[in-house]
Formats: structure tokens, sequence, C-alpha cells
């Protein structure tokens, strides 16, 4: 059974100032909120490409350890679409964050849960 384990050489070695808001980091600060909204997209298709090049890590390990897998982040996508006017349904959005349709994608990777990963998720509370 494949489980998430943490990559090699893909840990941030910045830390990151969590006392601080939106646009109020370091060096955000003379940045228009154009730019900010560019940089903020760059990092979000980095993380959908880094995600859809690890599908051995499973959705329930995601939920498990950050609390957000690849289907809330097709739903945030989505929601987000809809906020601006474009509706997506659910198979689209999931088709963008996974690279594929979604029925090809647990078709092809992912795994039954584990008890050990089912009981960690009763235990968080996740939805």
């Amino acid at each position: 059974m494949a489980t998430a384990s943490r990559p090699t050489g893909a840990i941030c070695a910045t830390a990151v100032d969590v006392s601080r808001g939106p646009g109020e980091s370091r060096g955000m600060s003379d940045i228009d909120d154009a730019t900010r909204t560019e940089i903020e997209a760059a990092a979000f298709r980095r993380l959908v490409e880094h995600l859809q090049s690890r599908p051995e890590v499973q959705n329930i390990d995601l939920m498990n350890l950050a609390g957000f897998c690849r289907n809330c982040l097709s739903r945030w996508y989505a929601e987000a679409a809809a906020e601006r006017g474009h509706e997506l349904d659910k198979a689209e959005s999931r088709q963008i964050v996974y690279g594929m349709p979604y029925e090809k994608w647990k078709a092809e990777h992912q795994l039954p849960s584990t008890a050990e990963q089912q009981a960690a998720f009763g235990a968080h509370g996740t939805d």
C-alpha cells in the first residue's frame, strides 16, 4: 500500500512568517496587485504540476497531513471561477487539477485506504 512520504529535496528551506497577512511579507509591499496575482497564479500552477507529478501520494494522506487534497483544490478552483462568473462542473475542475479525467486517475493511481489511514482521517474531523 503506497503512502505519502516526504519528497527529498522538495521541502522549502525558507521560514514563513505566518503572523503577516497576504501582501505584508517582506518584499511584497512594493508589488502591485496584478503582479502579486501573477505570482500567486504561478505558485498555484506549480502546486498543481507537483501534485500531478506525484500520483503515488494518495489523497487520504494529503488530507491527514495537510487537511486538503486534490479534490479540495479542484473544488476551490471551481468556487473561485464561479465567483468570477465562470461555472465549472466538478468533472471539469477535477480534470484541471488531476491533469486527466478523475475516474481515469482513480483507476490508475488510487489505492484502497488502509484502516490506519481511515482512523487518522476520522480523528482529524476533515471533510
